[in-house]
């Protein structure tokens, strides 16, 4: 008889304890968010780390207790791609995902920062550079005055290199005809001795099955593999050696001033994290690939040496300084830029 009413007791504490536990829950869930923001992404709805984007979105919201409500749109949704950064400084959107080299137009430094082509050989090491190197200190100093924080970088990883001829280093790259777009890409390729051809994306499987090229600067190797591009080019470089896009995450800088220290450090964090959290997801994607196209015996994958990797970014290095006279900010990301490659002994 006492057992039953203890555990009559017992469901009752439990009960109420459930009740205020759901209440507890309502109430965090009910709270309407103190921030809405809308980011817009460069990338199509479509693409593979689109949706790593707006899980990036989710988790701010986990991590700010609600506070901070973030919607990831695709490219277009609001403004053109190469009008964000307006867009951001104006709060029309409140931050962007983007390539800054689409702002190259306004200065010769958003390409610098944006695709400093042979520059890196991993994320890693663009990353290092960014957060430890000054690039971050560089980037606001670029930015501010648009009326746009930069929070941090992320990326889409180091693109793979499609080949229908066998290149093992720089000297294999002489009169290779080879699709790469115009600018930085195509003045680096012409100085290591490539003939560079300007054609869009859409042209690249087609070039490559009428030999119109014999390679091309396109994307990163799983999206090139998932194209069927290895039918035509047998001889992809992987790791790539030359391009890696950064992606900007920034933020209106108004409201960036007027977030309270611990929402600051919430997004840093938030943005370190996923910067980790997409190169290695599209690099497990790559590797996959691969792995499949090893078991293809009429591919071979090449990787280039460190030293074949050092040889081109010494080349580039010439063409960065060419656009690093173009404006001071560009001189600045010059400077600060080669210092951090010697200093790491990449260069």
């Amino acid at each position: 008889m006492k057992m039953n009413k203890i555990t009559s007791a017992l469901k009752k504490t439990a009960l109420g304890l459930g009740v205020f536990a759901a209440a507890g829950t309502m109430s965090v869930s009910a709270v309407a968010a103190e921030y809405n923001w809308k980011f817009q992404s460069s990338a199509q709805a479509g693409d593979n780390f689109f949706s790593i984007q707006q899980e990036w979105g989710d988790r701010v919201g986990v991590m700010s207790s609600g506070r901070i409500k973030i919607e990831v749109m695709p490219v277009g949704a609001i403004v053109p791609h190469n009008e964000t950064l307006d867009a951001v400084g104006a709060g029309v959107l409140q931050g962007h995902m983007t390539d800054p080299s689409y702002f190259a137009g306004k200065d010769p430094a958003f390409a610098m920062l944006g695709n400093l082509v042979g520059a890196y050989s991993h994320p890693t090491e663009m990353f290092r550079y960014m957060q430890y190197g000054g690039g971050k200190e560089l980037f606001n100093e670029l930015v501010n005055p648009y009326g746009v924080q930069f929070i941090g970088a992320a990326s889409t990883g180091v693109e793979a290199f499609a080949s229908s001829v066998e290149i093992r280093g720089v000297s294999d790259l002489k009169g290779v005809k080879m699709r790469a777009p115009e600018g930085m890409v195509q003045e680096i390729f012409a100085l290591a001795g490539a003939a560079p051809v300007p054609l869009p994306g859409s042209e690249v499987y087609t070039s490559l099955e009428k030999g119109v090229i014999d390679a091309a600067d396109y994307t990163v190797f799983s999206t090139n593999h998932r194209l069927g591009l290895h039918k035509f080019a047998k001889f992809p470089i992987y790791p790539g050696f030359h391009s890696m896009p950064v992606m900007d995450v920034s933020i209106n800088k108004k409201i960036w001033d007027g977030l309270d220290s611990g929402l600051k450090e919430i997004l840093e964090v938030s943005v370190r994290d996923f910067a980790f959290d997409i190169t290695s997801r599209l690099e497990a994607a790559d590797r996959k690939a691969v792995g499949n196209a090893r078991k293809d015996s009429s591919i071979t994958i090449v990787d280039w040496s460190a030293e074949e990797r050092k040889k081109f970014r010494n080349i580039a290095r010439n063409e960065w300084a060419k656009w690093g006279e173009r404006s001071p900010m560009a001189k600045k990301v010059f400077e600060s830029v080669t210092a951090y490659l010697t200093d790491w002994g990449l260069m």
